[in-house]
């Protein structure tokens, strides 16, 4: 085995978390005067920081992004968390990479509190040594700065690690805390995007990835 400590991303890697995402956004969007009718509009918002995409997308200053962002999880917290899926496959992937004695991680950008509820909710807690995300405050919420707090939390090392996400902040953050990394085709970014970040691996469906592990080709 090439690696034996395995971060993931949650939503878009291990959920589908579309539904749930998107209508949180549209509601703090309305929020803030700006209706949105397509919820396929608000796909951008499943990965990367909540702030940054209110921030890149709309234009919102800082403080009508953070606005947002609170607006965002009174609709999500109880309601939205729950609009999700466990990908098929998922389980079994999970299954085999600890058969063969692998340990597993989290590293989200969501709040930890959250992505621990969703984890809880889809019994999938039980496969994962940690789970990092940011803090409800929005520190930690870059993808690096929680892939290095796995890394040095568990203490490590970077050759014996891999990330696996679906979007590109997944990959940079990878690169940047010197581990290689797995782009999940299947999930909310592009192959466009994620060629772009050079991953390691790319795997265009669940049953693909789980083939390649099970082959110990990675």
């Amino acid at each position: 085995m090439r690696y034996n400590h395995i971060l993931f991303d949650l939503d878009g890697t291990l959920t589908d978390p579309r539904e749930g995402i998107t209508k949180a956004v549209r509601y703090a969007l309305g929020q803030h005067g700006i209706h949105v009718n397509d919820l396929s509009e608000l796909e951008s918002f499943i990965g990367p920081p909540l702030q940054t995409t209110f921030t890149e997308k709309y234009h919102f200053s800082e403080a009508e992004a953070w606005g947002a962002v609170l607006s965002y999880r009174e609709y999500y917290k109880d309601t939205g968390l729950y609009e999700n899926e466990v990908y098929g496959g998922i389980r079994e992937l999970l299954d085999l990479l600890l058969s063969q004695g692998r340990r597993l991680y989290v590293a989200t950008s969501k709040p930890t509190v959250f992505a621990e509820t969703v984890l809880e909710h889809f019994q999938l807690s039980a496969y994962f040594s940690m789970v990092c995300g940011s803090e409800l405050d929005g520190t930690r919420s870059a993808k690096t700065e929680i892939i290095q707090h796995v890394l040095d939390t568990c203490r490590i090392q970077p050759p014996a690690a891999v990330m696996i996400g679906d979007r590109k902040h997944d990959l940079i953050g990878a690169r940047n805390c010197g581990i290689h990394s797995i782009a999940a085709g299947y999930g909310y970014g592009s192959e466009e995007e994620l060629a772009a970040c050079e991953p390691t691996y790319y795997y265009k469906t669940v049953d693909e990835m789980l083939r390649s592990f099970a082959s110990l080709a990675v």
